[in-house]
């Protein structure tokens, strides 16, 4: 049987090589579901949004959210994923928005493109540029699935190991 510490790099691997991350809310006016492009820092899902967007304020108003990131498959042994709940919160200028900027710009390096030269691409310029906040979506049950381990298998995960 495959082992704690391989389904960890497994799932790590998976959230490294996607992008979009969907993220799932609701409220009285029902549930909603928005993807967000993501970087994966220390354990966490950061992502750029605008403030006003249903995901944002309902994320915030209910304090909880759920998201998966999943590979593409044709074929139901391909399906790999992953799902969680968790809260969303607003980052602020830190320590650690500044790691989760560079950590977005490295994995999305495109970023670059809309900003001048002698621009830096910090938290103020991403909001002033683009009317975006730096947010996290802070998982607090995760689990790993993947078919071709065995039709159905899904297992948690805890990425406070990392």
């Amino acid at each position: 049987m495959i082992g704690d510490n391989e389904i960890l790099n497994k799932a790590v691997a998976l959230i490294n090589q996607q992008s979009t991350m969907t993220l799932a809310t609701y409220s009285k006016k029902g549930v909603w579901a928005a993807p967000v492009y993501y970087a994966f820092y220390k354990g966490l899902f950061f992502f750029f949004s605008v403030p006003e967007t249903r995901h944002i304020t309902e994320a915030i108003e209910r304090d909880q959210a759920s998201a998966t990131i999943y590979s593409f498959s044709n074929t139901w042994q391909g399906i790999s994923g992953i799902q969680m709940s968790g809260y969303v919160r607003h980052v602020s200028p830190s320590l650690t928005g500044i790691q989760a900027v560079k950590a977005y710009i490295k994995k999305f390096p495109f970023t670059m493109d809309f900003f001048e030269n002698d621009q830096a691409p910090d938290l103020e310029s991403f909001g002033k540029r683009f009317r975006v906040k730096l947010y996290r979506f802070d998982p607090t049950l995760v689990f790993y699935l993947e078919n071709q381990i065995k039709f159905g298998f899904r297992t948690e995960i805890k990425f406070n190991k990392l």
